[in-house]
């Protein structure tokens, strides 16, 4: 074993330790509200979605995905898939992995949309923000369960909470690009009728910029759902936590079934997002 000499030692583990054991310390009271949010949000949207009848939900779904792919059987599919998940025995539990997604969704939003008008407007924010991004994404996800859990200890908040890490760089990234990607004529032509900065943005920039931003939220919508199993590891129920289970007892049709309902979930939430952003229109040449 090959050792470094000790005097180019970098003591980061060390260093990491203070820094968080000062965050807690410090910022106790703020992560307890935060985490207060969170948990009521997310109960309230699981609560929502279980009390609406399955066959409702089922009906919902198929109307929405036929009318964002605008094909008939891919709305019937989409139903099916629904039914087969139910079929399972596994309704509950996808509603409630469901729930997860969509409150880790809405926050990364909340975040993601307004980080990337910033770098957007700034070239300064985006060279802070752009490698930190990088990291995020390139960072293995079981590392993010570590800040979750010290933050917030076990269960749906932690689990919220990391799968919000994961996922909300690709609505960061595509905002930014959207933005940025809109012709500097139109923009000229706008404050060249008056458009004050904040008009020019709210009124052409992000108007422009929907598709990209729509794609953003479709990636960040899939990277939600796949932290689901790693999730669960910290208190996440959910279809997750069946996954888990069977790994642990090792039962392969248990996890055979939950894994193709994960699998089906995604497919539903893929098309139906992916079919309502508007399609970017290329001026004829």
């Amino acid at each position: 074993m090959i050792e470094f000499p000790a005097f180019i030692h970098v003591p980061l583990a060390e260093w990491t330790d203070a820094a968080m054991d000062w965050i807690l310390r410090v910022f106790s009271d703020v992560f307890d509200v935060i985490g207060d949010a969170i948990l009521f949000m997310l109960l309230y949207i699981e609560k929502f979605l279980l009390w609406l009848p399955w066959t409702l939900v089922i009906v919902l779904v198929g109307i929405v995905a036929w009318r964002a792919t605008h094909r008939w059987w891919a709305g019937l599919l989409m139903a099916g898939f629904l039914v087969l998940i139910g079929s399972f025995g596994y309704w509950d539990l996808a509603m409630m992995t469901l729930a997860i997604v969509i409150a880790a969704v809405i926050i990364s939003l909340l975040i993601g949309i307004p980080t990337g008008i910033a770098m957007a407007r700034s070239n300064l924010v985006e060279t802070i923000i752009r490698p930190i991004l990088d990291a995020m994404q390139t960072m293995p996800s079981f590392v993010y369960l570590i800040p979750a859990l010290m933050l917030f200890g076990l269960g749906k908040v932690p689990a919220v909470f990391a799968t919000i890490i994961y996922a909300v760089p690709p609505v960061i990234r595509l905002t930014n690009v959207g933005i940025r990607q809109v012709s500097p004529d139109v923009i000229e032509a706008s404050r060249s009728f008056g458009a004050t900065p904040g008009q020019t943005l709210m009124e052409v920039q992000l108007p422009l910029a929907i598709p990209s931003i729509m794609v953003g939220i479709n990636q960040t919508t899939m990277m939600a759902l796949s932290m689901v199993v790693i999730a669960s590891m910290i208190g996440a129920r959910g279809l997750g936590l069946e996954v888990l289970l069977a790994i642990n007892r090792i039962d392969i049709g248990r996890g055979f079934e939950a894994g193709i309902s994960i699998v089906l979930l995604a497919i539903i939430i893929d098309r139906i997002t992916a079919g309502l952003a508007p399609k970017q229109e290329h001026p004829a040449s």
